[in-house]
């Protein structure tokens, strides 16, 4: 390990993650968020000790930021989506959902780099239907299936704390290519309504980017054949349990250059 540590880029949840394994290996962590981080998402960050900075308004600022750092002071970066151990890690939510529901034959999950999205359609090659969910706003995974190369995409919404990067992942790209069945995209009053529904009904707390893949189903964008058993992964809790628009911070699509 360098003695500078790492450092990472993330929206909030990546950079909880890793200031949490920091803080438990006892080495110094440097995190870079955007402007659209939630406060949840910085305090928790702080609370496991790790140096938060608040980089641009955009998750790519800050991935800029945190290379530039690295570079700089030698600290091992670590990618937020990717990189091969970042895969290879999220992944490993496959063996778990295999483990606990064998018989599901679908599997909806929220796309924004395409790390845990890559890593499950790896796990499963095949072996079941992966559907990508993306916010409408926010369609890297979708943009770069039709272009054929990952690209820049628009990068807003209310989920751009986690599902907002400039463009998908190279890593995952070519496993979504083999694996990934369609994507679907959501908007955001989807988004927000099943955020709401899985409090009100579930008593489960999600962010809108934890909602995203179940906002699929809800909103029937995505609707299953019937005797299909359906799974949906809920991926991020780092918000609060009321008000939840009151605690997003939405912005307007940015568009970049491809």
């Amino acid at each position: 390990m360098p003695p500078a540590g790492v450092v990472a880029a993330s929206g909030g949840n990546h950079g909880v993650a890793v200031a949490f394994a920091a803080m438990k290996l006892g080495v110094p962590a440097k995190i870079f968020v955007p402007t659209v981080a939630s406060p949840e998402k910085i305090e928790r960050i702080r609370s496991f000790g790790a140096e938060l900075l608040i980089t641009g308004e955009l998750y790519a600022d800050a991935l800029a930021a945190s290379e530039a750092w690295a570079a700089h002071s030698g600290a091992m970066l670590i990618h937020a989506y990717d990189q091969l151990e970042t895969l290879l890690g999220q992944g490993t939510v496959g063996l778990e959902f295999e483990q606990q529901c064998p018989d599901v034959d679908t599997l909806l999950v929220a796309v924004g780099g395409g790390g845990l999205t890559g890593g499950l359609a790896a796990w499963y090659a095949g072996k079941i239907k992966i559907i990508g969910v993306e916010p409408e706003a926010a369609p890297t995974l979708s943009t770069a299936l039709r272009a054929g190369r990952p690209i820049d995409s628009p990068a807003g919404g209310i989920a751009a704390d986690s599902l907002a990067p400039k463009r998908v992942g190279e890593l995952m790209f070519p496993i979504a290519q083999k694996y990934i069945d369609r994507v679907v995209l959501v908007a955001d009053e989807e988004i927000a309504q099943a955020q709401e529904a899985l409090w009100t009904v579930l008593r489960i707390v999600t962010e809108p980017g934890g909602a995203a893949a179940f906002a699929a189903l809800l909103s029937r964008r995505y609707q299953p054949k019937p005797q299909k058993r359906v799974g949906v992964v809920l991926c991020g809790g780092n918000t609060t349990a009321v008000k939840f628009a009151a605690n997003t911070k939405t912005i307007p699509a940015i568009v970049a250059n491809a």
